[in-house]
């Protein structure tokens, strides 16, 4: 199997690349259209800010080449707002592969209890309402890892749920694409089963 992780200067790739490398997967990094498109799975990973992304996804015409995308595709953290139409994040338009908002977290909201939450969001935290077979396999409310100021809000594209401040989309899906708020690169077991499922598509 050929599997392409999209070269871009949104870092989380060597991890990424660590976690296929355990699931006996060695990824071709990338950021050229043929590969791309000739790859069998797409990893579109990413780490950082939303405008900066996009300038660089538009200087190697990323930013058309990603949505005509064909294979199956996994967009990971920044990767998964990117793929909506537009981030909060610097007043961003994005990809429009999910046709979802990305909205930053309200600062200081309190819980029920009078903690606050602290945004950004860093740690672990459940998934529920678990839907495709991207989640095969996994028990609801399953821990994965999470950093991240921003969130894409709730739609019919919404295929896991987490809750952190409000209920957001832990995951989204739409015809070949599939995308993740959390980091299953870092999320042990139960992100390890993501990726073997994402691979088994």
């Amino acid at each position: 199997m050929k599997l392409a992780v999209i070269k871009y200067n949104a870092g989380n790739v060597q991890s990424v690349t660590y976690a296929l490398n355990r699931l006996g997967i060695e990824p071709v990094l990338t950021d050229n259209p043929e590969e791309i498109l000739s790859a069998d799975k797409v990893i579109f990973p990413g780490v950082g800010e939303a405008s900066t992304a996009m300038n660089f996804l538009k200087e190697k015409g990323l930013d058309l080449l990603i949505p005509q995308i064909k294979q199956p595709t996994l967009g990971v953290c920044l990767g998964l707002q990117l793929m909506c139409k537009h981030s909060e994040e610097n007043d961003t338009d994005c990809l429009g592969i999910f046709d979802i908002q990305v909205k930053r977290f309200e600062q200081q909201k309190l819980d029920a209890n009078g903690l606050v939450f602290k945004v950004p969001q860093m740690g672990w935290n459940g998934i529920y309402d678990l839907e495709t077979n991207l989640y095969k396999g996994l028990k609801e409310n399953s821990y994965v890892y999470y950093v991240h100021s921003y969130y894409a809000e709730l739609s019919s594209y919404t295929i896991a749920k987490t809750d952190y401040v409000n209920t957001f989309s832990a995951s989204l899906h739409k015809d070949n694409f599939y995308a993740a708020q959390f980091h299953p690169e870092k999320s042990g077991d139960i992100g390890a089963q993501i990726l073997k499922n994402f691979i088994e598509l």
